[in-house]
């Protein structure tokens, strides 16, 4: 549904607000009819009409003949409405714990180009914006003929680095790394940099297991932990967009040191490093955490220990944070959907366990469906935004 108009808005100001509001269905739930847009956003048909071709006028969508049926109801039929997407394209990134990864992604979340390249162990956030931007040039150079120039970039960052000592640094470089690409781009879109968990838990919530839910916790592991909350279907960000370090959220005083000086910090009970520790294999060996989940599901008694304990710690840490937010879901992302996966019940009982009955009744538990491609579908939401909310006044020519 279209928000409804601010008092006092002009005519002009409404139009532009339902053209966003049409533009950002057919976005999310791709060819849509123009019947159907009249049922959905409750606008009459001759506004669905005229808004429709207004966008189509402005290069970002198409209107086809619905495709005749045998029980095709009487009189014309109803356009369809298509978002454009190999010409209407923004670029989307991610500087993950292990991987770089860049796509351009069509308008409808459609991903037209990918490219990846193995992150040293080490690597500085900063550095990595040169292969970056080599992938980017080389995705302009064979971009389709009749395409636009990107209308956004956008970067999902890792949410820790480390320094040289390995003390960890959150959001050290954030803000200057979107000065970065765009220096390295200079006729580039302008890059926004955000947090990984932040990013993938908008990506599930618009197009995965959280679609259609405005209150909701997204856990994202990989060397750490992070997350991303959406209450009342906004991302709460925090002071410069550095909220969400549940990781060092403090939940065994007498545990283990925690690289940000802390001791017991969560994520060095829940965290990738946790689970090989408790499977007796050295830490840092991103490929023996697959390795030991693995042998967990074949029923390795080691393995399974450890992923018992693991789930336990995810489940105390999860009970914490559903009394606090009180949220409708909990999605489990990177390394821990897949202890998630392999857990689910020790988590469940240790929330079941802790949760007020208020908080923990109605929360469902679910693995994230978006899988590796979360981050960059996220980082392509959050680029579109600005053309979503003002089709017409973010420059795209006709």
């Amino acid at each position: 549904m279209p928000l409804p108009a601010a008092p006092g808005a002009s005519q002009e100001e409404i139009r532009r607000q339902n053209l966003g509001a049409v533009l950002r269905f057919v976005h999310v739930h791709g060819p849509t009819s123009r019947a159907e847009l009249t049922g959905r956003l409750g606008l009459n048909r001759s506004t669905i009409g005229a808004l429709a071709a207004d966008l189509a006028a402005a290069g970002l969508v198409t209107e086809e003949a619905e495709a005749p049926t045998v029980a095709r109801r009487a009189g014309r039929p109803s356009l369809v409405v298509s978002p454009r997407s190999g010409r209407v394209y923004t670029y989307a990134l991610s500087i993950e714990a292990d991987r770089l990864r860049a796509a351009r992604v069509g308008l409808g979340g459609r991903i037209l180009d990918l490219r990846e390249i193995a992150r040293p162990p080490g690597m500085p956030v900063l550095d990595a914006v040169a292969p970056l931007a080599g992938f980017l040039r080389a995705m302009r150079d064979s971009a389709a003929s009749g395409a636009l120039p990107p209308i956004g970039g956008a970067v999902a960052v890792a949410d820790t680095s480390r320094d040289a000592e390995g003390r960890i640094r959150i959001g050290a470089t954030d803000e200057r790394l979107g000065a970065a690409l765009d220096e390295a781009l200079p006729a580039g879109p302008g890059f926004v940099a955000g947090d990984m968990a932040d990013i993938a838990a908008l990506a599930e919530h618009v197009r995965g297991v959280a679609a259609g839910i405005n209150d909701l916790i997204y856990l994202h592991g990989d060397l750490g932990v992070s997350a991303g909350i959406i209450t009342g279907g906004r991302l709460v960000a925090g002071h410069r967009g550095h909220g969400g370090k549940v990781g060092h959220m403090v939940v065994n005083p007498h545990g283990l040191r925690c690289g940000c000086g802390s001791r017991g910090c969560w994520e060095t009970e829940v965290g990738e490093n946790a689970l090989l520790r408790h499977a007796g294999r050295a830490p840092g060996d991103r490929a023996a955490v697959l390795e030991v989940l693995g042998s967990a599901a074949g029923g390795e008694p080691v393995a399974r220990a450890a992923v018992r304990q693991v789930a336990d710690w995810l489940g105390f840490g999860v009970a914490n944070l559903v009394n606090v937010v009180n949220p409708d879901l909990v999605v489990f992302g990177g390394s821990l959907r897949e202890v998630y996966a392999a857990g689910a019940g020790e988590v469940r009982r240790r929330l079941d366990a802790m949760a007020l009955p208020a908080s923990r009744e109605h929360v469902q538990l679910r693995a994230a469906t978006l899988g590796r491609n979360a981050a960059l579908i996220g980082a392509a939401e959050l680029a579109f935004e600005q053309l979503l909310a003002d089709p017409l006044g973010a420059g795209v020519a006709g």
